[in-house]
């Protein structure tokens, strides 16, 4: 039985008894396949087939209603038209019923009518207590009760990957596919709408159950993302969690204006989230269970270090490739293990990593050279690669392979056995013994990197360190809102620069006048050169509509300044409100980074760095990272772009000063958090000195959600 943490969830996974409701006589119908699978599954409990029309299906005596049961029911599995769902449901909760799998469809997936009779269902649900998967689902699978409660065609084969999907269609294919390729299946949940229980729940249900080794899931949408990232971050410190999150196209995304939300969409979101998480994402169905399969029978890989074992050099080229690609590293092999390659293998042989036993290679070759290379510290897994050719010896390779693994159960090994018919038994042999086998070099490779991406995860500390600092949390809240009084969603240059000086920001000197008497005023006051830019709530980008002049040098050219920025603004927006115009110092150059936020909609503050400057969205050389951000994950987000590059310094130029951008990201990311107003924040550029010489917020957006 599964030892669950989630008690409302265990009659769902681990029921002592099945009521069918909408149990068919008909062959071939969905009520009648649920019971057919029930039994075939080799449940031990009562099955209670409901069908007030029939006395017996599948030699089960039949009830005209799930009140007429006379023993308990722990689950109900519901398929019987839309319509009548609400009336099934409530006489189960009468019943005491605990959990419920609504199978039938016509639901909020049909539309507004559907939505209405979904939300009085799961109404029911709550006033009896009770907890449902569905409705619009395929059904659930524990193959360690056993129970399939599914309308599929045919049953998983245990094993210990748990799969959840919101695709219904695609765990019939996978519970039809898997069987072939060896895969077995601890448990199987099909979602549907996600009604009442998501996968957010069976996530954290499957965390303590011990035949589950890895959970892999297939997810279109999240709703709860706070919890999403609360619970998988607990679970994937115990077990691997893989994900294939569909719909990660830029159709619906709310618009945005600042440069920081135009790149934030939601493939960024998510695959931000995953990466703090801790969660592998893959992109494709076939990667999903490619990962699933090593991270179910495979020890977890200690480093980066891989060795490739082959007879073909062909295939050896295109794993060494694959690894350059990934970001993993061949091995480099000790000395003593080249010298002891040597003494074994040919004298054609390759012994430098990748190596090659050559095309005559015997199974007792491979066997030998094997074991040399997991006995060298420097190997952290190793790839087998094998090609059919005249003296090959598949079946008894693949028994060498086992017999190694099997004494050396502590670095991952991965198989490539290339070819059809020539090599199916020996695949097969590897499968059924733990062993994943890959068709094709770039599949074995990509999976390693999975599980060494997964494994330096863990390395990293469970928690980390958000720096604490003195802020004027007063001053933002007033400019806030004095804007939300104002009816204004963004904050104007001069309000802005005040936002970030209240959270210790270095920002240029600068004044803001409503007139030129008053810009002639401030710009003395500065010093020339000064910049003269439009303040407009309506004009974000001020170089687009040609409100920015800089390098003005007198009086003369600031008037001509003034005149030309009113008049360009009037040509190119007449709409926009102006307040009147900033002038700012000139500040000397430096390096140009961006640093952004944007609040998605599921997950809350993203904070982004990269290059900066007006090419920021072409270039789009960006990092992201879910706030809160302590210094390490800040310093991490500026080694991954090119910008990195050249603040440590490029062709003999001094390095910039990289510790004053960790403490800008820092303390950006407080404010994110301090303030659920800021929907968006730009600072682009933030021009960064030389080391030691600090970095300046030169132009700074601000705007706001009051929703």
């Amino acid at each position: 039985m599964v030892e669950m943490v989630r008690e409302d969830i265990k009659p769902i996974l681990s029921p002592e008894s099945i009521a069918v409701i909408g149990a068919s006589r008909r062959s071939g119908a969905v009520g009648n396949r649920i019971v057919k699978n029930i039994l075939e599954s080799g449940f031990k409990g009562p099955v209670y087939p409901i069908n007030p029309k029939a006395d017996k299906i599948h030699g089960l005596k039949c009830y005209p209603s799930v009140l007429k049961v006379e023993g308990d029911v722990d689950l109900a599995v519901v398929a019987v038209p839309a319509r009548i769902v609400p009336e099934v449901v409530e006489e189960a909760g009468v019943k005491g019923v605990k959990g419920l799998i609504v199978i039938s469809a016509g639901f909020r997936e049909i539309g507004e009518e559907g939505a209405k009779l979904e939300k009085e269902v799961l109404t029911l649900c709550r006033k009896y207590g009770m907890r449902m998967v569905g409705p619009n689902c395929l059904g659930v699978i524990n193959t360690s009760v056993p129970m399939n409660t599914t309308f599929a065609s045919s049953q998983p084969i245990p094993g210990s990957i748990a799969f959840l999907s919101q695709s219904g269609a695609l765990c019939t294919a996978v519970i039809d596919w898997a069987p072939k390729e060896g895969l077995g299946f601890s448990v199987i949940v099909s979602l549907g709408n996600s009604a009442d229980l998501n996968v957010v729940d069976f996530i954290e249900a499957l965390k303590e159950d011990e035949n589950t080794r890895v959970i892999a899931c297939y997810i279109e949408g999240i709703s709860e993302g706070d919890r999403f990232v609360k619970a998988v971050g607990e679970v994937s410190r115990k077990k691997p969690v893989v994900i294939l999150k569909a719909g990660l196209t830029s159709m619906g995304i709310r618009a945005v204006s600042s440069h920081t939300g135009s790149m934030a969409g939601s493939a960024v979101a998510y695959s931000t989230v995953f990466k703090r998480m801790g969660v592998i994402q893959v992109d494709s169905v076939e990667d999903l269970f490619n990962y699933a399969r090593a991270f179910a029978s495979q020890p977890i890989p200690e480093g980066r270090g891989l060795a490739i074992l082959t007879n073909a050099g062909g295939p050896g080229i295109v794993a060494t490739d694959s690894c350059e690609k990934s970001g993993l590293r061949l091995a480099w092999l000790s000395q003593e293990t080249i010298e002891k390659l040597r003494a074994i293998l040919p004298e054609q042989a390759s012994v430098i990593n990748p190596v090659d036993v050559l095309g005559d290679a015997s199974a007792e070759r491979y066997k030998q050279a094997l074991q040399i290379l997991l006995d060298d510290p420097g190997v952290n897994s190793v790839i087998v690669i094998l090609t059919p050719q005249a003296v090959t010896q598949p079946v008894e390779t693949a028994k060498a392979i086992l017999e190694v693994y099997r004494s050396n159960p502590k670095k991952p090994i991965l198989a490539v056995f290339m070819g059809g018919k020539a090599v199916a038994e020996a695949v097969k042999i590897l499968r059924d013994n733990g062993i994943p086998v890959y068709e094709f070099p770039e599949e074995a490779v990509k999976t390693v990197e999975g599980m060494v991406r997964y494994a330096e995860y863990l390395r990293e500390p469970l928690e980390q360190e958000i720096p604490e600092f003195e802020r004027d949390m007063d001053t933002v809240r007033r400019i806030i809102e004095r804007a939300r009084l104002e009816g204004r969603t963004v904050l104007l240059g001069p309000e802005a620069r005040l936002v970030m000086k209240a959270y210790g920001l270095k920002v240029p000197e600068s004044g803001f006048a409503q007139n030129i008497r008053q810009a002639l005023a401030i710009a003395n006051k500065i010093g020339y050169p000064v910049a003269l830019k439009v303040v407009s709530p309506h004009i974000l980008h001020k170089t687009d509509v040609g409100g920015v002049v800089l390098n003005i040098r007198s009086d003369y050219e600031l008037e001509e300044a003034y005149d030309s920025i009113m008049r360009n603004v009037a040509a190119l927006m007449p709409q926009a409100r102006i307040y009147g115009v900033e002038v700012q110092e000139m500040v000397s150059r430096g390096k140009e980074v961006i640093i952004g936020m944007h609040r998605d909609m599921q997950f809350g503050p993203l904070i982004m760095f990269g290059l900066g400057g007006i090419y920021v969205n072409l270039i789009k050389d960006v990092s992201f990272r879910l706030a809160p951000i302590g210094r390490k994950e800040a310093y991490d987000m500026i080694t991954e772009t090119k910008a990195y590059t050249l603040l440590r310094g490029f062709r003999g130029e001094p390095p910039s000063d990289i510790d004053s951008v960790v403490d800008t990201l820092v303390r950006v990311s407080r404010l994110a958090l301090d303030f659920k107003e800021i929907a968006d924040l730009d600072i682009n550029p933030l021009i960064v000195y030389e080391k030691g010489k600090n970095s300046l917020a030169l132009d700074v957006k601000i705007t706001l959600s009051f929703i």
